[in-house]
């Protein structure tokens, strides 16, 4: 498990390993969450980048008969 040290001015280094493995690049954005006593990053993603990602899905089900 890699571990990061917070700077003086409260920034963090992401290691190399761990941001190829995540597909990050330079300039990447993120969402900054405090989630209980943790922070999680988020990657925000241009929403080009999820055209056709229901590629697949079941898209046929019942219909409630009085809805027909």
């Amino acid at each position: 498990m890699a571990s990061v040290t917070v700077s003086a001015d409260l920034q963090i280094t992401i290691p190399a390993a761990v941001g190829q493995s995540l597909g990050l690049s330079e300039g990447q954005r993120f969402q900054v969450v405090r989630y209980q006593d943790r922070i999680e990053l988020i990657p925000i993603r241009p929403v080009r980048s999820l055209r056709g990602f229901l590629k697949g899905m079941e898209t046929t089900l019942d219909r409630d008969t009085d809805r027909l």
